[in-house]
């Protein structure tokens, strides 16, 4: 071994020559490619996000309960307005509960809005299997 002290720098491992190959330098940084993959994983998420959001996350129906009235031990009759795009239709599950918070009923209707009309005010029976406490809309879909 012909080396010198001042060819190794201090704390340095001294490895013997030509025993473990060549030495490679540290990898080169690449912040472009760093970059472009970042971009490329937030556009996908983004179009992800997007098409679960239309299918999923309309904004455009939405339904407010007016009263629930006509209780009986067998069924109950819920009023409500449902907003959707002009002329648009829209399927809405309804959904009776007991005093204890179970579920004694559910329907599903369909509303069909007239052209140019947003609004549309309903009165549906819901059947319950016991006595009702509540009727209540749980969520409007694009109807079919």
């Amino acid at each position: 071994m012909s080396e010198t002290h001042a060819t190794i720098s201090p704390g340095a491992p001294v490895f013997p020559p030509g025993r473990y190959g060549r030495r490679r330098e540290p990898g080169r940084r690449r912040p472009f490619l760093l970059a472009l993959v970042a971009a490329v994983l937030l556009a996908i998420l983004g179009l992800v996000a997007g098409k679960l959001y239309s299918q999923y996350g309309d904004p455009e129906y939405r339904a407010e309960v007016i009263t629930y009235t006509g209780i009986t031990d067998s069924r109950v009759v819920v009023d409500f307005r449902v907003t959707v795009p002009p002329g648009g239709s829209a399927t809405c599950l309804l959904r009776a509960r007991s005093h204890d918070g179970a579920e004694v009923g559910h329907a599903e209707v369909t509303i069909t809005a007239r052209p140019g009309q947003r609004h549309v005010t309903v009165s549906h029976e819901v059947p319950t299997t016991a006595r009702p406490f509540i009727g209540e809309v749980l969520r409007c879909r694009p109807g079919g």
